[in-house]
Formats: structure tokens, sequence, C-alpha cells
């Protein structure tokens, strides 16, 4: 069941990380000269939530926060033999 839209999701992560940007006292010039990622689309990324996935990476690299991208489709431990039964079939 998904409980918001995608782009309420995308509007959140954009917020979230506009926050830790602000907190690293990291500017949006700053990071983007860092990152490799056109000012104009840093900006429009933290004001829509709007980005390519390539420069979302690059720009969380940028400022240190590579674990939160590489974490993003972990694997998941399974919560019932079940579960590992199904996943054997596949």
């Amino acid at each position: 069941m998904l409980l918001k839209t995608p782009y309420e999701m995308a509007e959140e992560t954009a917020k979230r990380f506009r926050n830790v940007r602000k907190l690293k006292k990291i500017t949006l010039k700053e990071l983007s000269e860092k990152s490799g990622v056109p000012y104009s689309t840093v900006r429009r990324f933290e004001s829509t939530g709007e980005i390519s996935f390539l420069s979302l990476v690059k720009l969380s690299s940028a400022m240190g926060e590579d674990r939160q991208i590489t974490g993003l489709f972990s694997e998941t431990v399974p919560s019932s033999i079940e579960e590992i039964i199904r996943g054997n079939r596949r």
C-alpha cells in the first residue's frame, strides 16, 4: 500500500537533503562545484525533488553521504522459512 505519492516522497527527500546540506554548512555553489552537478540542477532538486539518479549519487557523495545511497536497496533478511523457500525457487 502506497501511503505517499512519488512526488511527495521526492519532495520530502529533497527537503531532508537540503537540511543535511545546511547542517554541514555547504552552500549550493560549493556543492555544485564539488560534485560537478550544475548549480541549477541542485537548486531545482532542493525545490522540487526532481533530479536524475546519477546526479543524486554525485551530490550525496560530495556531501559524504554515500551510505545513504548504497543502502537504498540492500538485501533484506528473510522473516520466515517460507520466504527462504520461495527465494530458492526463483
